[in-house]
C-alpha cells in the first residue's frame, strides 16, 4: 500500500503564493504519473494538475495555467505543486494523488492513491 503526505498548505492573502509538496512511501511511484486535485466546499473533487513519471510531461486545468507549476523531485517520489497569483477561488482541501496509468490523467477515477489533503485558504 503506498501512502502519500501532503504539507505545505495554509492563509495566503490574494495574489500570494503557497507551495504545496507531496512525498510516497514508497518508491514504486517513481514509475507512474502523479497528479493534484481540490475540493470546495460543496462542489466536486476536480483536477488540478498531473506530471508523467519522467516529470517531462505535465497537464494543468485551465482555471490554473499559468499560475500554478508542478514538478517531481527526490527520486520521483515526492511532487510538488508551486502556486503563484492566488486567487479567493483557489480556496479548497488539496489533494495528491498516484496513478498506475501512463501518461498524465486527468481523472479522478484514474488515480488509485490518495493522500489526506491539506487546506489552502485565499483570502480576499
Amino acid at each position: 500500500q503506498v501512502q502519500l503526505v501532503e504539507s505545505g498548505g495554509g492563509v495566503v492573502q490574494a495574489g500570494g503564493s503557497l507551495r504545496l509538496s507531496c512525498t510516497a512511501s514508497s518508491r514504486a511511484v517513481s514509475g507512474f504519473p502523479m497528479g493534484w486535485f481540490r475540493q470546495a466546499p460543496g462542489k466536486e473533487r476536480e483536477f488540478v494538475a498531473a506530471i508523467s513519471w519522467s516529470g517531462a510531461i505535465t497537464s494543468y486545468a485551465d482555471s490554473v495555467k499559468g499560475r500554478f507549476t508542478i514538478s517531481r523531485v527526490n527520486a520521483k517520489v515526492t511532487v510538488s505543486l508551486e502556486m503563484s497569483s492566488l486567487e479567493p477561488e483557489d480556496t479548497a482541501v488539496y489533494y495528491c494523488a498516484a496513478s498506475l496509468r501512463a501518461g498524465t490523467p486527468v481523472g479522478r477515477n484514474e488515480y488509485t492513491y490518495w493522500g489526506q489533503g491539506t487546506q489552502v485558504t485565499v483570502s480576499s
